[in-house]
């Protein structure tokens, strides 16, 4: 009897623990399994003014460019599954253009891009769509914004790490200026 009893204080002590610092069983957070998975990859010259666009349900995780405006650009598109149920992307919606040369573009929050136009030089109009993403009747929410390092343009390569997608861009001047990528973690 004197084990059962303190077998009984030990779980009483456990749970009184467990309840002040806010967990319960019934409660207790489940970390949602995401899975990334390259998609798409469509590659155009810069400057021919060709809507890039992921197709349905894809977002983008990465751009690379190489050469001036003449040169080519690949758009890297991905699914994204949430404890196995393929994320549903919303319709896209298209930015305003403003001028290559002095861009900056972040999508609204929890929103992706899914899409990028240019045309001309660096002083040609570039323009960015955005999409909002849902699972199980739910919007994805995106967590821990960040911007990767600047690169030149004319040989830039970037790419979405773990559990990320992309949300941003920025770029300075001709194909010698410097581009940066924002993206963003798809919360759990």
């Amino acid at each position: 009897m004197r084990q059962i009893r303190t077998a009984l204080a030990a779980l009483t002590g456990t749970l009184l623990t467990l309840a002040i610092a806010g967990v319960s069983q019934a409660t207790a957070a489940h970390a949602a399994e995401i899975v990334i998975i390259d998609g798409y990859t469509k590659t155009v010259r810069e400057s021919a003014r060709i809507p890039v666009a992921c197709p349905t349900d894809q977002v983008l995780l990465g751009r690379a460019h190489f050469g001036d405006e003449n040169g080519e650009t690949t758009y890297y598109c991905g699914l994204i599954l949430i404890d196995g149920q393929r994320v549903k992307v919303g319709a896209p919606s298209w930015s305003d253009a403003q001028r290559e040369s002095n861009s900056f573009f972040a999508a609204p929050q929890d929103e992706v891009l899914v899409g990028r136009q240019h045309s001309g030089d660096e002083n040609g109009p570039t323009r960015y769509a955005t999409a909002s993403m849902s699972a199980w009747g739910r919007t994805v929410e995106l967590t821990s914004y960040r911007w990767a390092p600047g690169q030149r343009e004319s040989s830039s390569h970037s790419k979405a790490g773990d559990y990320e997608v992309m949300v941003g861009r920025q770029h300075s001047g001709d194909e010698i200026g410097q581009t940066r990528y924002q993206y963003a973690r798809i919360a759990d």
